[in-house]
């Protein structure tokens, strides 16, 4: 690591304790700065650097929810808004039992740097629950929705922050916090919630958007290598709505994938995958 950006990774492992996924991704980020700060010293001078690393907030709160049976459950939801020097603070909800400030926090401060390379005016951040959505109802997932952004909408705006989905959270989830965020603020404020269905306000493509877009990054990456993907073996991480977009442009620009995975396992046909399947 650059010797100017020792010290701020020893200010973060000591500001952070315990938090591990935070450490990593920020030890990662910082490895890669050097050429940066050889380039352009005054971002280290100048505490810039420093000041990126710690976000701008963190919010912690309850979310109290009631299930079918009428037993109450209370689970504690976060939103880490790291960066807002280009815009709005942008990024996803996750809902999962594995959730904690330590993952949100590194998700968040690598969204800084994923939103700042699209050249577009927004920020970086991420939020979530340890809320597990798995074996719930839809009365119930919709119940804690309500409940979450009950108490996240005094946080986001479209021009403040705008959340997303992630895992646990898709076109359902994001419909009845959307909902929810209307009747509260009694607007139809269609960019505060990104990822909402094309009839009320979702943008076409945005379900495939992800899975074509790594693959045709992957592909300009090849380019480079004077490699293109006709008669290529891949391996797609994954089987939800990014993987099963990202095999289906595999096979159209002449590859062939041959597994995929998901939280149980993985499959492997080396005739390929059968995408329809």
């Amino acid at each position: 690591m650059h010797a100017q950006l020792e010290p701020v990774y020893a200010e973060l492992l000591m500001r952070n304790a315990g938090e591990v996924e935070f450490h990593q991704a920020a030890f990662e980020v910082l490895e890669s700065l050097g050429p940066v700060v050889d380039k352009h010293p005054q971002y280290a001078d100048e505490g810039i650097i420093r000041r990126l690393c710690e976000p701008e907030r963190q919010i912690i709160f309850r979310v109290p929810w009631v299930d079918d049976r009428g037993t109450v459950h209370v689970n504690r939801g976060f939103r880490v808004q790291f960066n807002s020097a280009l815009g709005p603070y942008k990024g996803g909800l996750r809902f999962h039992p594995s959730v904690y400030l330590g993952i949100i926090k590194f998700l968040g401060f690598e969204q800084i740097f994923k939103n700042s390379l699209t050249g577009l005016p927004i920020g970086g951040g991420k939020g979530g629950s340890d809320f597990d959505p798995k074996g719930r109802s839809d009365g119930e997932i919709m119940r804690f929705c309500q409940s979450f952004i009950t108490e996240l909408a005094r946080h986001i705006g479209e021009y403040v922050d705008v959340p997303a989905g992630d895992i646990g959270v898709g076109g359902r989830e994001i419909g009845y916090m959307f909902g929810q965020y209307k009747r509260m603020t009694n607007r139809w404020e269609s960019g505060v919630i990104t990822g909402k269905g094309l009839d009320w306000g979702g943008s076409r493509v945005r379900t495939e958007a992800t899975g074509y877009g790594t693959v045709y990054y992957l592909r300009e990456m090849m380019r480079h290598q004077n490699a293109d993907f006709d008669g290529m073996r891949c391996v797609v991480s994954g089987s939800g709505n990014v993987a099963i977009y990202a095999i289906e442009k595999v096979h159209a620009l002449g590859g062939k994938v041959i597994a995929a995975s998901d939280s149980a396992g993985y499959i492997v046909d080396e005739d390929g995958i059968d995408l329809e399947l």
